[in-house]
């Protein structure tokens, strides 16, 4: 296996910077936070570190309108503090991850305000501008994924513009080698200064249908509007070119990756953005983390991803992020929810792939409720306040008191109500806390090839069980996790246990694979001797 890399074999935690760390008390969290904080990634036993955007932004969308794709934003540092912090996770052998948004710029981007001013423009077709319809209206049918029409009227030069997000965020044209090109060197500038790969925001979007046709309109069986197939505005086979052409930028870098964020439910759609070895090396597993809790629909998810993917791909595991709410919340029970929150950290960590986890996680946080006077997510203020994304972007609990130890000043969201109870500090000091279950998790799947290499077997088992085999040579393991509401036994094969984890504390592995018996929302993974 010495042709394995490094992000295949590792742990990728998501630090949403406004949330993790704040350490000049304006509410904000920023590098500096995130640099104090490396000795507990480090304990923890996590890889590597992605950042979502930090890049200089007039914050329209919190960072995913880039005004400048070579700088960080004063509200969260210096270039100075970037290389510091990058210097700094490299001594404790931790690897850094930035978030790359490749459609669209800020429309205060000076590539954008170039193109604006003139039709003649040198940067007007940099990005995509159209007359109007017969009718004066917008050039097609397309909508905004934040609402209303994809395009905006610029009264000063007498055309359309398209966004596939906010009007603030303006969409880049791709099919212009200028635009690949000016991309590229923002990735070599990254590169340069050390960092080990880019989360690529919504990468299916940069191939889009050159004649902008229409996109077809969903009908009910009453005739009812449903919305549209987006067909045409995103997932163009020009896309797989362009990503070729980035990943030749990443193989002339040693040990450096991409992910991708292909938002499709479908997935052989997903798996197409891996090409043949030659585009992405991940694109994340949405219909996986999309499942409802039921081992049925967890194994199923996990066979289909496996069965679409290449020969050669390797797959990724996540569960939250900064898009959706936290699992934590999303497959919280009233009497179970806990374990429920115990046994995804097991399966998240023993399945075949790369796992990326959420921060806070770990301590098992949950969705903060934002009051409707403090929500800040545009998708909440434009489309529903129901799917604003502010509730799982709360500040980080680090410890009982002052605002959960996140930040002196007045938090830029709410801090969990628990957090005096759910934070670092405590659960760091005890033995049958998530954090401890994750560190020990975290180690255990370090130390064991079969866990973080292995192959993957399902075995049959009753159906509130999701049971399989890891093995790799000289390597083998065995998972079973019970997702019923009833203590199960789930007839793992005989076979001698060497050691393991179970999600309930204190409870006796058993010496027999075969004799192991499952509580409620319990599970177990036995390393095989």
């Amino acid at each position: 296996m010495s042709d394995r890399a490094w992000w295949q074999d590792g742990v990728i935690y998501q630090i949403y910077p406004r949330s993790f760390m704040d350490s000049d008390g304006d509410g904000v969290g920023d590098l500096e936070g995130i640099r104090q904080r490396l000795d507990y990634l480090a304990w923890l036993g996590v890889d590597a570190v992605w950042l979502s955007p930090c890049f200089p932004s007039p914050m329209a969308d919190f960072g995913y309108d880039v005004a400048d794709y070579c700088d960080i934003d004063p509200l969260f540092g210096t270039l100075a503090d970037f290389d510091a912090l990058v210097a700094d996770a490299h001594a404790r052998n931790l690897r850094v991850i930035l978030d790359w948004v490749p459609n669209h710029t800020s429309n205060e981007h000076t590539w954008f305000v170039e193109s604006r001013s003139d039709r003649a423009s040198a940067k007007r077709d940099w990005y995509v501008w159209r007359d109007a319809a017969a009718d004066g209206g917008p050039p097609n049918n397309w909508q905004s994924t934040f609402g209303g029409p994809a395009w905006t009227w610029d009264e000063a030069t007498g055309q359309y513009y398209l966004h596939s997000f906010l009007a603030e965020q303006p969409d880049l044209d791709w099919s212009n080698p200028e635009v690949r090109s000016a991309m590229h060197d923002v990735l070599r500038f990254w590169l340069d200064r050390g960092v080990d790969g880019f989360r690529i925001d919504v990468v299916h979007k940069i191939g889009k249908d050159p004649e902008l046709r229409d996109n077809p309109v969903l009908r009910g069986p009453d005739g009812e509007n449903l919305g549209q197939e987006h067909l045409h505005e995103e997932g163009h086979p020009s896309a797989h070119e362009y990503l070729r052409e980035v990943r030749d930028v990443f193989d002339s870098y040693p040990e450096r990756m991409t992910v991708g964020e292909v938002f499709l439910l479908e997935p052989e759609r997903i798996a197409r953005y891996y090409g043949r070895g030659d585009e992405l090396h991940l694109a994340f597993n949405f219909p996986f983390l999309f499942a409802p809790w039921s081992a049925r629909a967890f194994g199923e998810k996990v066979e289909a991803f496996e069965d679409a993917l290449p020969p050669e791909a390797w797959p990724d595991v996540v569960l939250s992020n900064h898009d959706v709410s936290r699992h934590a919340s999303r497959y919280d029970d009233a009497a179970l929810g806990d374990q429920r929150e115990r046994l995804a950290a097991l399966m998240l960590l023993t399945l075949r792939g790369t796992p990326f986890l959420y921060y806070g996680e770990e301590i098992g946080m949950r969705d903060v409720p934002v009051a409707a006077e403090q929500m800040l997510d545009p998708v909440g203020l434009n489309l529903h306040p129901s799917l604003g994304r502010d509730p799982e972007r709360s500040p980080m609990q680090w410890a009982p008191g002052l605002n959960a130890g996140f930040t002196q000043g007045k938090p830029w969201l709410p801090v969990a109500a628990d957090a005096d109870t759910r934070n670092v500090a405590i659960e760091r000091e005890d033995p049958a806390s998530t954090l401890t279950l994750y560190r020990e998790l975290l180690a255990l799947r370090r130390s064991t090839p079969a866990l973080h290499r292995g192959a993957y077997r399902r075995l049959p088992s009753h159906t509130d069980i999701l049971a399989y085999e890891r093995s790799v040579e000289g390597s083998r393991a065995l998972v079973a996790l019970n997702m019923g509401e009833e203590a199960r036994r789930p007839a793992l094969p005989s076979a001698r246990v060497a050691r393991g984890l179970r999600t309930r504390h204190g409870v006796e592995m058993p010496t027999d694979a075969a004799h192991l018996e499952l509580a409620a929302c319990e599970g177990a993974v036995l390393v095989l001797d």
